[in-house]
């Protein structure tokens, strides 16, 4: 990793996933080694049940994240999600940001089983996402993206390769906590709704037999910037990525968008927005 050491003018970010790619692969072992093994120990500063969820295996992955990052990109800030040994090393602000979920889903998809959960890193630069890494360990899937240089994808114990588009799938992956009107308008245009964290809705169509994915924002943020994360993955896979009412989602991360829809396919997007303005908070 010496060449890593002696970039100029920054960091690159295809040195960042060079680095990571290992290191995802063990943090997803880890936690898959730890699920239905752990108990809850809320986070008692949290307002919400889902903000609060934490297990040892949230700790365990960040670390397993967070140590290889420490050792070859020391200077960049980082941003995650737990309060680790190894992130009190980073800077909380810096022109250069690491973003780390170590388990995105802790409550729903991790502790009850509901829908994939995941393991999200990206790296933001100039206020937006030129990297990121997203692993779905329940379904043993890694996908990876440096702005300007496509997606990849491949199965535990594979190698990268180009991500591939599912098309023909029936599935639409849809966030916790959407309203019974959404999975009912889903199902009248003959699709069938699955709950999921927002790591997986970001990649949703990279899966084989899923055709979308919806969400909203729960936090204050909207849609936020971890689960921003796997929208870079998505992009550069060639999917299609917009807000409520089919405007463009914003490629920077500091503007606030409260909803999201990933697809493959534009036709299908008039009923993909018609289900999620029926989850809207204010319908």
């Amino acid at each position: 990793m010496a060449a890593v050491r002696r970039l100029t003018g920054g960091i690159d970010p295809a040195a960042v996933v060079e680095v990571l790619v290992p290191a995802m692969r063990q943090a997803a072992s880890i936690a898959r080694a730890l699920e239905g093994r752990v108990q809850n120990t809320p986070k008692q500063d949290e307002p919400t049940a889902v903000k609060q969820a934490l297990t040892v295996a949230d700790t365990a992955t960040q670390e397993a994240l967070l140590v290889p990052i420490a050792e070859h990109f020391p200077t960049v800030a980082l941003e995650a999600e737990e309060d680790t040994e190894t992130a009190r090393l980073f800077a909380s602000e810096g022109p250069v940001r690491v973003v780390c979920d170590p388990i995105d889903g802790t409550l729903h998809s991790y502790l009850r089983g509901e829908g994939p959960y995941g393991v999200l890193v990206g790296l933001a630069r100039d206020g937006r996402y030129d990297a990121a890494l997203v692993a779905l360990t329940r379904e043993g899937l890694f996908y990876d993206a440096v702005r300007g240089q496509g997606a990849r994808a491949c199965r535990a114990g594979g190698e990268p390769g180009e991500a591939k588009v599912y098309g023909s799938g029936t599935r639409v992956l849809v966030s916790h906590g959407m309203p019974e009107a959404v999975f009912a308008s889903i199902r009248e245009a003959g699709w069938e709704p699955l709950p999921a964290c927002g790591g997986a809705i970001a990649v949703a169509p990279l899966i084989k037999g899923v055709r979308a994915g919806l969400r909203w924002g729960n936090a204050p943020e909207g849609v936020s910037v971890r689960g921003r994360i796997g929208l870079l993955i998505a992009r550069e896979a060639g999917l299609v990525v917009r807000a409520p009412g089919l405007r463009p989602f914003p490629d920077d991360l500091a503007t606030r968008e409260a909803g999201l829809i990933v697809a493959c396919d534009e036709a299908d997007l008039p009923a993909l927005d018609a289900a999620l303005a029926r989850g809207a908070p204010s319908a």
